[in-house]
């Protein structure tokens, strides 16, 4: 029996709520949209309505992927970040809402004037592009280490039509001459130590773990990220890290280490440390 869209999104929400998706209601509605390509106020619209018969069967080969774990947005291979849609693959981090606080907070740090700012770690490009799209008067640069990651956000730039941005692919600043300095450089790296058990749980376990992962009780990558950071600042520009809600204390002892001012961490939306901060005076 085929069921209408009221009723089969009903059943849908029990499945995925018993399999223990955290947005059972959001999961299976944006899972729907999908399989039948069309916007969310058509299920508002039209619930008495039956699909087609292929419609039906996209919907279930969706909803078993789901109810497996896979993340919402591998697959259907897009996300929403700063109100810019963002193509995403497994190769990348799903970009979460908790990372618009670092765009938010390096937005309030780029200067007035026209300049160069660096994103490291970029992924689907979202901070990148996000800045870029706020600020079309500066140049954004961003770096992956993966190929194929640099290559999709490229690909999210031109859909955008965003064109005051580049992505380039290579460990951290390796792709830039050593002269090339920036107003600030943002980053949100891996800082998840890798005997987290928060790693076999929810969307991480389909998340790449070079992504997530590092040493050193997840600071390995901040460290070095903060200590070369400071060839490529130009006087009185910042660098702004997001990281885990446990380790601002941490990251601020590392960047008053290395010789920055200013140091400090904000707090996410939820009222969490998540970004730390510090300007280099050259």
């Amino acid at each position: 029996m085929l069921l209408p869209i009221d009723a089969l999104l009903k059943q849908a929400i029990e499945q995925l709520a018993e399999a223990g998706s955290e947005s059972p209601h959001i999961d299976a509605a944006v899972l729907l949209c999908h399989a039948i390509d069309k916007p969310r106020s058509y299920l508002l619209t039209w619930p008495e309505k039956t699909l087609e018969p292929a419609q039906y069967t996209a919907f279930d080969a969706l909803m078993a992927r789901r109810l497996t774990g896979e993340p919402v947005a591998y697959i259907i291979g897009e996300r929403e970040f700063w109100s810019l849609p963002l193509k995403v693959a497994p190769h990348t981090l799903i970009p979460r809402p908790d990372t618009e606080r670092l765009v938010e907070l390096a937005l309030d740090k780029i200067p007035a004037n026209a300049c160069d700012v660096l994103d490291l770690g970029t992924g689907t490009g979202a901070i990148a592009l996000a800045l870029a799209s706020e600020r079309r008067d500066i140049m954004v640069s961003g770096i992956d280490l993966r190929p194929e990651a640099a290559a999709l956000a490229e690909a999210n730039r031109a859909n955008l039509h965003i064109p005051n941005a580049r992505f380039l692919s290579g460990s951290w600043y390796s792709p830039l001459a050593d002269d090339e300095q920036f107003a600030v450089i943002v980053s949100n790296p891996p800082y998840i130590d890798e005997h987290d058990p928060h790693l076999a749980q929810g969307d991480v376990r389909f998340e790449p773990k070079s992504a997530l992962v590092a040493k050193d009780n997840g600071l390995a990558d901040i460290r070095v990220i903060s200590e070369q950071g400071r060839k490529h600042l130009s006087a009185g520009g910042w660098l702004l890290m997001e990281h885990g809600f446990e380790q601002g204390e941490a990251v601020r002892e590392i960047l008053h280490s290395l010789g920055y001012a200013e140091v400090a961490t904000a707090q996410d939306y939820a009222g969490l440390d998540r970004v730390t901060m510090g300007c280099w005076q050259g």
